[in-house]
């Protein structure tokens, strides 16, 4: 089990995964207890991707208010 996280996506990965093994029930408290804290660890570093992708997308979108951008589009058409 590597200590450094790759990507979200990887992270998500093997959070699916040791979430089958602890749902198995047959591994030894010392096994468990290791598994949950990386469990942890990896649910914090999702958790952090997804409050920074949200904070990016509120400020590409000026605080969350999509804009209409139709006119983009329209004055696009004409230029052409």
């Amino acid at each position: 089990m590597p200590d450094s996280i790759k990507d979200f996506e990887s992270a998500i990965a093997e959070l699916e995964t040791i979430v089958k093994q602890m749902e198995e029930g047959d591994l030894p408290l010392d096994r468990s207890l290791a598994l949950f804290e990386r469990g942890i660890a990896l649910s914090r570093y999702c958790h952090d991707q997804l409050a920074a992708a949200e904070r990016r997308i509120e400020q590409l979108t000026d605080r969350g208010d999509l804009k209409d951008a139709s006119h983009l589009l329209e004055s696009n058409d004409v230029d052409r």
